[in-house]
């Protein structure tokens, strides 16, 4: 992955445009990101995140959580994502405190034309305590987004979340020690209804983000809640927007290294995602996050099956894009790691280690396409000389290709022929052959 993005980040500096990537989980590589609201807008998915940052002297809190700015993230596919820029900066917003870093998370949405830009930020100094709640609001998904000069009259608080019911009446809700939500007018800036809080949930444990959703008939009120040390995604369920929830489950249980979760859902071309955040780039510090997504599946009484996070992620990757293996969906048990390229920097990505012979690692869904390709590339290294499998669909399928890797200390791309040329999608499994060792940072096919 290294190559590749570090190729694009060039292009970006000196065009000016915006920079695509393709991506697993993480989604994003070139930069930290939380909290991602995640709406399909036309036809595509366009994600609102955080921007976590690392203080340095004199800007933000060492330790701590940083966030400067927005940035607004869109794909057609759950793969290519582009990075449209910076849509808000805490600069620019004349009632917000620019010295506070805490522009936290966010949420957007799209009404009569107009694209609606909700985020929270500290008051500035003699204007009052605490968060308030802002909006900008745009033409376009992506910008430009021109934030109003006051936060929201009658909400104090963090975490925005709005939704817009079937009769066109919008709510909004929020986290202030507890969960709140309120009508909005259809100015979509003020509120239609005093906050309440929407009770029914834990009572204890710290509660926020809430993200809520309606499907055939049910109101789904989800958040981030903190039944022990650190946040496990949780849910109730309504036949109303603003309750009573009567707790249901789990979506996805506690992140061993990060403290924090934040989410959201939607559904996109027939299927339900859920976007998420853990700490995958920055692993011994978890105010540093990254986003990802993970296929998302209901029960037939409308109850949500719990999300097991994967490395793999959602999407289709092309054949011809580099495909970073070590985001794998399936490994063997014995013989197959995934360590960083360099610990010092993981935004360079992954590498698959396979050390074992009949060692493997899988990883779904690879569109070949309709017309036969002809060879494959490998970026890989080996201490000794080494040769690997590449397969189709299974561990004992279809062999498509073999690549000798040459004794060697540093990394190269082997390019072999292939034996024979799949179209269509299938996943792929690449084994280690013989007794050797070797590191894999990425295979394409040409």
């Amino acid at each position: 992955m290294k190559y590749f993005k570090n190729a694009l980040l060039i292009v970006g500096l000196i065009t000016g445009v915006a920079i695509s990537a393709f991506a697993q989980n993480p989604l994003i590589m070139d930069q930290f990101t939380a909290d991602p609201s995640a709406r399909v807008f036309g036809d595509k998915v366009y994600i609102y995140p955080s921007h976590d940052i690392i203080a340095t002297p004199g800007k933000g809190r060492a330790g701590w959580f940083n966030m400067a700015d927005y940035h607004v993230f869109s794909s057609g596919n759950l793969t290519n994502w582009t990075d449209h820029g910076v849509i808000v900066n805490q600069n620019k917003v004349n009632w917000a405190d620019s010295t506070a870093y805490a522009m936290w998370a966010p949420d957007c949405i799209e009404r009569n034309g107009k694209y609606y830009f909700y985020f929270p930020a500290v008051l500035k100094p003699g204007t009052g305590k605490g968060f308030g709640i802002g909006v900008a609001v745009a033409d376009h998904p992506y910008g430009p987004f021109v934030a109003r000069t006051e936060p929201i009259k009658g909400v104090s608080g963090i975490d925005p979340n709005v939704f817009i019911d079937k009769d066109g009446q919008a709510y909004i809700y929020y986290a202030q020690g507890n969960i709140y939500g309120a009508k909005l007018k259809e100015n979509m800036v003020d509120l239609a209804s005093e906050p309440k809080i929407l009770g029914n949930l834990p009572d204890k444990g710290l509660k926020e983000g809430p993200y809520l959703f309606e499907r055939k008939g049910i109101y789904y009120l989800t958040y981030p809640h903190v039944e022990n040390k650190t946040e496990r995604l949780e849910y109730g369920m309504s036949n109303s927007p603003m309750g009573p929830f009567k707790f249901a489950g789990v979506i996805m249980k506690e992140t061993p290294n990060c403290w924090t979760n934040h989410h959201s859902m939607l559904e996109f071309k027939g299927q339900w995602y859920l976007f998420y955040h853990s700490n995958d780039l920055s692993p011994n510090f978890d105010k540093n996050r990254s986003i990802r997504a993970d296929s998302l599946f209901f029960n037939a009484d409308g109850t949500i099956r719990e999300v097991i996070p994967t490395l793999r992620g959602v999407g289709i990757t092309p054949a011809k894009s580099q495909i970073e293996v070590d985001r794998y969906s399936n490994i063997s048990k014995d013989g197959a790691v995934v360590n960083a390229i360099d610990t010092s920097n993981r935004m360079k990505g992954w590498k698959i280690e396979l050390s074992k012979q009949g060692a493997w690692v899988r990883y779904n869904a690879v569109d070949f396409g309709a017309k036969p390709l002809k060879s494959f590339s490998l970026m890989a290294s080996s201490p000794e000389n080494s040769s690997v499998e590449i397969r189709l669909d299974n561990i004992g399928g279809t062999l498509i290709g073999t690549a000798n890797i040459s004794k060697g200390t540093g990394w190269k791309i082997t390019t072999s022929n292939l034996l024979k040329k799949p179209t269509g999608k299938h996943d792929l499994f690449i084994l280690l052959k013989d007794a050797g060792q070797i590191s894999v940072d990425w295979l394409k096919f040409n």
